[in-house]
């Protein structure tokens, strides 16, 4: 079973997403298994504290560094058992069950100025069997925290309100990769981005001729056939890689 894990201060915000089609059913085949963890319970302070002001001024907060070194300290912690575990929890109250040494763990900052995540990264990262997510909100996370994870991820060149949304979309690109999470490994295999930079071919269904405001739009010939060769070469011949 391969593990996400959500370190948020919103960790409820995702629910209704991964509650639902493929992601809820590869979780209820026990595939894959999604924790959403509350960032505060790695506080120390009465307030539950996560962010403050920035050091030089400006608009906005910032997330403090210790709650976030924390709670990646208790996964990285997990990570270096050698022995099997009976299911238990920690101290801050995470399911752990490891297997043995080789148990690989990532952990990843969601940041706006992160390496912007293609498809070729989902493939890196599925040979993972951990996979550890700080989100971050408001101006960001404490710059120093960059010292302790392994790679920062940016999902395109815009921003968004917090880590959780480039979170979900890292975790679903992930498990569709994982087999037996998607119905059919052919739509894996040709998916509309691929590692070689091609964009998949264009679909059609019903009807065979789509009338609208008085045109007519039909489905491209070959494709009714039925000449398996043929539509294979259409389909390679109209794959194309994206505009830089």
């Amino acid at each position: 079973m391969k593990h996400f894990d959500i370190i948020s201060i919103f960790p409820n915000s995702l629910d209704s997403y991964f509650g639902t089609s493929i992601l809820k059913r590869a979780q209820d085949k026990k595939l894959i298994k999604i924790q959403s963890h509350d960032l505060r319970k790695w506080t120390r302070d009465k307030h539950h504290k996560t962010d403050d002001k920035l050091y030089g001024g400006g608009a906005g907060m910032v997330m403090l560094a210790e709650p976030i070194l924390r709670a990646l300290s208790t996964f990285k912690a997990l990570n270096k058992e050698s022995r099997i575990k009976n299911k238990g929890k920690d101290a801050r109250g995470l399911k752990f069950q490891i297997r043995n040494s080789k148990f690989k763990i990532r952990t990843i900052l969601l940041a706006a100025n992160g390496k912007q995540f293609k498809q070729k990264d989902a493939e890196r990262l599925v040979k993972y069997d951990r996979l550890v997510f700080v989100c971050g909100r408001y101006e960001g996370v404490d710059a120093r925290v960059e010292k302790f994870i392994d790679e920062k991820i940016s999902v395109g060149p815009y921003v968004v309100t917090g880590g959780e949304l480039p979170a979900a979309i890292i975790i679903d690109a992930v498990s569709r990769l994982i087999p037996g999470v998607v119905g059919k490994q052919e739509s894996v295999a040709n998916e509309s981005h691929t590692a070689e930079g091609y964009l998949e071919h264009n679909h059609y269904t019903r009807p065979e001729v789509l009338v609208w405001k008085g045109k007519k739009y039909r489905v491209p010939k070959v494709l009714l056939e039925g000449h398996h060769k043929n539509i294979a070469s259409w389909r390679a011949k109209t794959s194309k890689k994206p505009r830089a």
